[in-house]
């Protein structure tokens, strides 16, 4: 035994050591985002403060005209550089800093909490919480939104990683590809994306018992779990999200992925900005999500992959709903024999 608690032990520092790595990483990573200047200075360096100052007054010259059709810019303008300082100043690297910071809570929770098990055994009978329809749509849906998150971190950080350990022609290679994912990928993820959000919105509408679901921490803070619906708070929170700053996402995306409908570039540079920082926000809190519904929680995981869940999980973390459709709890065993009964019986409630 105890040779067993030294191992979890160095397990555990072992661990602590790679976020204490990754965090010094973070930090270089963060400051060379945040130095606009300098990337300035190297991309354009016969931009001075005269320049500036013809560029403000209005005055105009041909090494600075845009060639671009029906288009009154100057390649250099005034609108570029604020868009460029926000970008560069703020948004790249305080978005690398909340998904790493997310990254760390997960991890630090992980080794301090452990994973959320099952109160009680489980009883062995089943109900069906997913139809086949809505597995079908959630995972697609989360496919895409993976790809889009990996393929934009490339885009927005990965010249600070993969370009100084595989030169340029990797560099550029991957660039390229992950461009082409996340332009065609998008628009599929959004049209997927509102259809998940309509067919679940009449689980994730606001209840009384959801301020005390948050004031027991989902069930961290006190004894007994709090009441929930087919949705918890915590999950209806993620739903709201995907509903604001998922819909700005998909539609500033929409913007910049289809730039021949006559919008200006200050309209393109502002729809960058929304669309980096809903994204980021996005992929911070989908970590969060995803550790829930994977490691985090003893049995969450089976429901969204089999479509059902173990009595014992739904008293303990959806008590209403498991008293609305507890009638129609089916054997493992017949669920096992893919009988006839199996599918049965369900509710409205539990094939959302």
């Amino acid at each position: 035994m105890s040779h067993t608690i030294q191992w979890r032990s160095l397990w555990r520092l072992g661990l602590l050591a790679l976020i204490l790595a990754f965090g010094l990483a973070l930090s270089q990573s963060a400051q060379a985002q945040a130095d606009p200047e300098g990337e300035a200075a190297f991309a354009v360096p016969a931009v001075d403060a005269d320049i500036w100052r013809q560029v403000r007054s209005g005055e105009v010259d041909a090494n600075y005209r845009d060639s671009r059709f029906d288009s009154t810019y100057n390649l250099v303008n005034a609108s570029g550089e604020t868009w460029r300082q926000w970008r560069n100043r703020w948004v790249s690297p305080y978005g690398l800093i909340v998904i790493g910071g997310m990254l760390v809570m997960i991890t630090l929770f992980y080794l301090m909490v452990g994973r959320k098990k099952l109160d009680e055994p489980r009883t062995g009978r089943k109900l069906l919480r997913w139809s086949a329809v809505s597995r079908s749509l959630h995972w697609s849906v989360a496919t895409l939104f993976i790809l889009l998150a990996l393929s934009g971190l490339t885009l927005l950080y990965g010249k600070h990683v993969f370009y100084p350990l595989f030169g340029a022609g990797a560099w550029g290679a991957m660039v390229s590809a992950s461009k082409l994912v996340h332009n065609y990928l998008g628009p599929l993820f959004g049209i997927l994306l509102l259809i998940l959000l309509a067919k679940l919105l009449v689980h994730n509408l606001p209840k009384k018992h959801d301020i005390d679901w948050f004031r027991k921490g989902g069930g961290l803070v006190g004894k007994g779990h709090p009441d929930a619906g087919f949705a918890n708070a915590g999950e209806k929170v993620w739903y709201w999200l995907l509903a604001t700053a998922g819909v700005a996402v998909i539609i500033s995306g929409l913007v910049l992925d289809f730039p021949n409908y006559g919008q200006a570039r200050d309209t393109m540079q502002w729809a960058n900005l929304v669309h980096g920082i809903g994204a980021l926000g996005l992929t911070a809190v989908a970590l969060g999500h995803i550790y829930i519904g994977t490691l985090g929680t003893e049995g969450s995981f089976e429901g969204m992959a089999t479509g059902y869940v173990d009595e014992t999980w739904a008293k303990e973390h959806h008590n209403l709903w498991y008293e609305e459709v507890k009638e129609s709890a089916v054997p493992e065993e017949q669920l096992a024999t893919g009988s006839k009964g199996a599918t049965g019986g369900s509710s409205p409630q539990s094939s959302a």
